[in-house]
């Protein structure tokens, strides 16, 4: 049977009176005829594509300057001189804020100084981490945080970081540290879900509800706020402004609550503005 006898939709034979009777199978039915797809030499509908890679640069942030770790205290109520309460952070500072190791772009592809925190015995560290150590000749730390940075002029292995050389009263600073963790909560407790009603029979009161359609989509969207665990993460609070520091005690009081509950690990570095002291691109 010629080609030109066959339909585009199906593949079914036309008749005429000069031909005889085709029959009623159509050729996706038929499992030994050969569709029209493929009776060409190109098929139709499956043409030559590229395959693509995509690269994923992962790139550290610049900072906006040499930053600082200290130790959360808690928090208290600062009376300014014209009577005004603010609520501030207290943060004290252990022996460290010591420049461990200085990278550079020719050995390790990008400007940054590496800072230590706390003054820890011996043993509390591995060998590697103290091997790390004795190369500059630096006392046990058990912290040790990078700050990438857009030049690293005026700056020395083993040099000592003053807060107050740093910083002074009126800055603006962006404080990262880790929150309370919570362990496992609800709905409500985690992501503000209003409760159903307690009374008139109501069955649902701190339940979760509905999490989705039914076959289609047939399954959870990733990113569904769901019960689950909650705090014990990293959060970053930015543009704190710096009330009050005191030489004589080693703290300095910062406005605003930060992660975290006392005798945690915070990191303190000047506030990030674009155009200002970050460039635009």
């Amino acid at each position: 049977m010629p080609i030109s006898t066959l339909t585009p939709i199906g593949h079914c034979p036309t008749w005429s009176s000069s031909s005889p009777i085709p029959s009623l199978k159509c050729s996706f039915l038929h499992p030994t005829k050969t569709s029209l797809l493929f009776t060409t030499k190109t098929p139709l509908l499956f043409t030559n594509t590229t395959k693509r890679t995509a690269t994923h640069i992962v790139s550290m942030s610049i900072e906006a300057g040499v930053g600082v770790m200290g130790t959360k205290l808690g928090m208290m109520s600062y009376f300014e001189p014209n009577g005004t309460v603010v609520p501030v952070t207290v943060v004290g500072f252990r022996e460290g804020n010591i420049v461990t190791q200085i990278k550079t772009d020719a050995t390790d592809g990008y400007d940054a100084v590496q800072v230590g925190y706390r003054r820890v015995r011996d043993r509390k560290l591995t060998k590697p981490e103290m091997g790390h150590l004795d190369k500059s000749g630096i006392i046990p730390l058990r912290h040790l945080q990078e700050f990438r940075l857009q030049s690293l002029e005026g700056f020395e292995t083993g040099q000592k970081l003053d807060f107050e050389e740093l910083f002074k009263e009126g800055d603006v600073v962006d404080i990262s540290g880790t929150t309370i963790g919570k362990g496992f909560q609800g709905g409500i407790k985690r992501h503000n879900f209003k409760r159903g009603p307690m009374t008139h029979g109501s069955k649902s009161h701190r339940a979760l509800g509905s999490i989705g359609a039914g076959t289609t989509p047939g399954r959870v969207y990733k990113g569904k706020k769901m019960p689950g665990r909650m705090g014990g993460t990293k959060r970053k609070i930015r543009m704190l402004k710096i009330v009050k520091i005191d030489n004589d005690l080693r703290v300095v009081m910062i406005k605003g609550a930060v992660p975290g509950k006392p005798g945690n690990l915070l990191r303190i570095a000047p506030a990030k503005i674009v155009g200002k002291n970050i460039p635009k691109s």
